[in-house]
Order: C-alpha cells, then structure tokens, then sequence
C-alpha cells in the first residue's frame, strides 16, 4: 500500500480549466495510475491510465452557479467490470425508483448491472420474490440475500470471483453487513437505523477498493439518497431501459421521447401490458430530471 498524493500539473491543469470542466474527479477508485515513489510507503502520482469505462452521476450543483445546465460530473469509479446495486426488502423500505435509475446510470457506461434484495429476513410479504422475478424478467441477474441470517451469501461471492465490483446503494440497506458477511476480514462500519425517518445513517464516509483475492476487487462506497445519471440526454434515455428497444423504432415521429407524442409505440406496448407501468414511471420520473439546456 502506498499513500499518494497528485503531481502538481493536475492542480494546475485543474485550476486553469476549472470554468470549462466537466468533472471534478481527477483520480478516483478503480484508476490505474503511475507513480513515483519517493519515501517508503508514500508517492506521488505521475499519469492516470486510459480508463476502459466509469460510472458517474451529477454532481451537486456549484455555489454561484448562475445557469440552470451548470452541472458538473461526479465519477463514482472506474474500470469496472459489475456494479451491484443493493436494495434492502425493509428499513429502509424497498424502491424501485432509486434501482431503475443507477441501472440506467450502469446501462449508459455499458457496465454489466446486478441487483441484490438484503434484508430478506424482515421480508414478511414475500416482496422480495416479486421483485426478483419482475427484474429477472427484464434479464438482470437478481440475488436475494440477508447478512444477519447468511441466505444468498455464498451465491454472490461466486458472482464476485475475478472482476473489479462496485457495490452501491441508499444509506441503511445493509450494505457493510453483506460485504462483511462476504469477507469478514474487512470489517466495513455498519451503522444503524434512524428511529425517526426509517433511512440509513451514512457509516462509509468515503469509497474504499479492496483486493479479496488475487483477481477479485470490491469497490465500497458510501450510501447515496438520490442519483441523477449524468450525460444523458431526452432523446438517449429510452435506450437504456432495455425493454423499450423493440417497440423505438415504430413511433410515428423519430423525435418521439415517449411522454406525450401521438403514434408513441412505448405509450401504446405500456397500454398493452408489452412494458410495466412500474418502469415507464421510472422513465417519466428520470426524463422531467433532464435539463435541457445540461452543458454535456
């Protein structure tokens, strides 16, 4: 393990570019840099290799900003081979439209998406079966599990085994827990429920890569309450919802973005029962957070 810092030419690059950036990340987990040591232990960062892929989200908007599309990108990580996105059955309570948008986040960087239900344990409606068959239907691999009574443990880790993985997911939906019931040697912070919202606290205050074994990484972040899916625009974000590609291309107006057109395809297989009403709600919800006028 080395402790680096960043060779002064990203500071400066950084600083004179600071009114055109895009992002605000110049290293993040997942990078493969080079670096020169310079005491035992600690270096400094030279170059930051060619990323394969990374997710990302919008940032917070800027103090001072004046224009509505101003928005930076935040990379959460880089070179990655899955993104696990966690979900727990309750405490909190199941949402769909916090999974449907990091799956849109994973489907517009071309990163395979998992979906782990925890929390099976308090499940006592059996919600986590319907969810599981209804994305399971969509074609994403689904993984029920809980930390405190071991179910589904072993089958995530043999999904785990050889790739880069970023686990992601709302405060206080036992996310520490399952890593820790994965690789109890890491000892992740777990936290506890607030008593008075029924949300997580956060207890990862930053990301975290851990090499488990000698092919095998876990990328641990800390727990989010919303995303936005960055550099997407109105008329891309069908394209990610992967049900909705048979049905694009017979719209009656190519420009079609499947809110309110006539002759929408997407409108009509909703009507049909061909897409679930869940997840075009998902898509209205993500398409009236597109700005139009986001500087990309």
């Amino acid at each position: 393990m080395y402790r680096c810092s960043l060779r002064g030419k990203f500071k400066k690059d950084f600083s004179l570019k600071k009114n055109k950036l895009t992002t605000y990340d110049v290293a993040v987990l997942g990078d493969w840099v080079l670096f020169d040591e310079s005491t035992e232990g600690i270096g400094v960062i030279t170059k930051i290799i060619d990323r394969k892929n990374y997710i990302s989200r919008k940032a917070k908007r800027l103090l001072g900003s004046l224009k509505r599309g101003e928005r930076l990108e935040q990379i959460i990580a880089s070179n990655l081979d899955s993104i696990y996105i966690v979900k727990s059955t309750k405490l909190p309570e199941f949402n769909n439209r916090f999974l449907d948008r990091v799956i849109v986040a994973a489907e517009s960087c071309g990163i395979d998406a998992k979906i782990i239900i925890n929390k099976v344990d308090l499940d006592e409606r059996n919600f986590a079966n319907e969810w599981e068959q209804f994305y399971t239907n969509l074609g994403y691999k689904v993984f029920i599990t809980s930390a405190t009574e071991n179910i589904g443990i072993e089958e995530v880790k043999k999904s785990l085994d050889g790739k880069v993985n970023l686990f992601w997911g709302q405060s206080g939906v036992g996310k520490s827990s399952l890593l820790n019931s994965l690789y109890p040697h890491l000892d992740f912070s777990v936290g506890e429920i607030s008593e008075a919202s029924l949300k997580g606290r956060h207890t990862t205050v930053t990301g975290i890569m851990e090499k488990v074994n000698e092919n095998t990484f876990i990328i641990d972040t800390p727990g989010i309450r919303a995303i936005d899916p960055y550099g997407i625009k109105k008329e891309d974000l069908c394209h990610y919802f992967i049900e909705f590609e048979p049905f694009i291309h017979s719209c009656k107006f190519n420009t079609c973005i499947h809110e309110h057109e006539p002759g929408c395809a997407i409108v009509k297989a909703v009507e049909e029962d061909k897409i679930s009403i869940e997840r075009y709600e998902s898509y209205l919800n993500i398409l009236a957070t597109i700005e139009d006028d986001m500087i990309y």
